[in-house]
């Protein structure tokens, strides 16, 4: 069945943290280090940019920095999209045209947060940024971070236009993801890497992933096996994942904090803190179980 699914842009893509040097500045040594490690274990793709990437926090100029320093990194054989999407339509259309020129193949585009916008502006403002540049675009529809949801229905008429091309799907609603894959061409990337493996299996894309930053080989393995036709060996492997990422992406902490607990990869930015002793502690120890299984 993933044989056939759309992938315009991989299937194993890293939602990459954003390194800073110790007094918290940019650190575009470590981003094309961390860029580079990556792409040798096994990850198609990389976002930039993104929550786990602590857009909120980094300023216009930091985001096409990290992209061109990335982009000189990989090359251009591996596909990089950029987090654009924010609360400012303004704003969001200025990024996607920034991302562009700093040489994005795609554009990650998160619905509007904390304003609460109904269906029709949701639409529209998608639309907008689609029609802002001529990248491809991954529409991100996570209801538990922005307060509204993109409902299978609008992405119905938003696969409509030919630059909107993919999802990355934190929803949590395989009835609402099977629909609109039955109907549409949208490639569906999986937001959570609980579901990476359930969504691939109903014709998915691949998955973001924020864990793959500190486990790439083991991230992919599942969806390696079930492309090979080894389901029980593509659930096996999943199911070594399930405790890391449990701690990463379900203990109260953002994805971003654990990441970073787990890398070299400097402080995070304020308002988030870094983990506490004892969440890291269990952090390595998860890890490192992981690694030796």
């Amino acid at each position: 069945m993933t044989a056939t699914a759309p992938r315009p842009f991989g299937r194993t893509l890293c939602a990459m943290i954003t390194p800073f040097t110790a007094t918290g500045a940019l650190d575009l040594d470590a981003a094309r280090a961390h860029a580079a490690r990556l792409v040798a274990e096994g990850c198609d793709g990389i976002v930039l940019s993104g929550t786990t990437g602590e857009s909120p926090t980094t300023t216009d100029a930091e985001k096409s920095a990290l992209l061109r320093a990335v982009r000189a990194e990989v090359g251009d054989g591996v596909p990089l999209l950029s987090g654009v999407g924010g609360p400012d339509t303004a704003h969001t259309l200025r990024l996607a045209r920034e991302a562009e020129e700093a040489g994005a193949d795609g554009l990650l585009v998160v619905s509007p947060y904390y304003s609460r916008p109904p269906q029709a502006a949701v639409e529209a403002y998608v639309l907008r940024v689609a029609e802002a540049t001529g990248l491809p675009l991954m529409v991100y529809d996570i209801p538990g971070r922005t307060g509204v949801r993109i409902e299978p229905e609008t992405l119905l008429r938003l696969a409509e236009h030919p630059r909107i091309v993919a999802v990355k799907d934190c929803s949590y609603d395989l009835l609402g993801a099977t629909k609109v894959l039955a109907r549409t061409s949208l490639a569906y990337y999986s937001g959570c890497e609980e579901l990476n493996l359930p969504l691939y299996a109903v014709g998915g894309a691949g998955y973001v992933s924020t864990v793959a930053n500190v486990a790439p080989r083991q991230v992919r393995a599942p969806l390696d096996a079930f492309d090979a036709g080894r389901t029980d060996e593509a659930a096996r492997l999943n199911g070594l994942t399930a405790r890391l990422v449990e701690l990463m992406m379900a203990s109260g902490l953002p994805g971003t904090v654990t990441a970073k607990a787990l890398l070299d990869a400097g402080p995070v930015r304020e308002p988030l803190q870094p983990a506490g002793r004892e969440a890291a502690d269990g952090l390595r120890k998860a890890y490192g179980e992981l690694l030796a299984a």
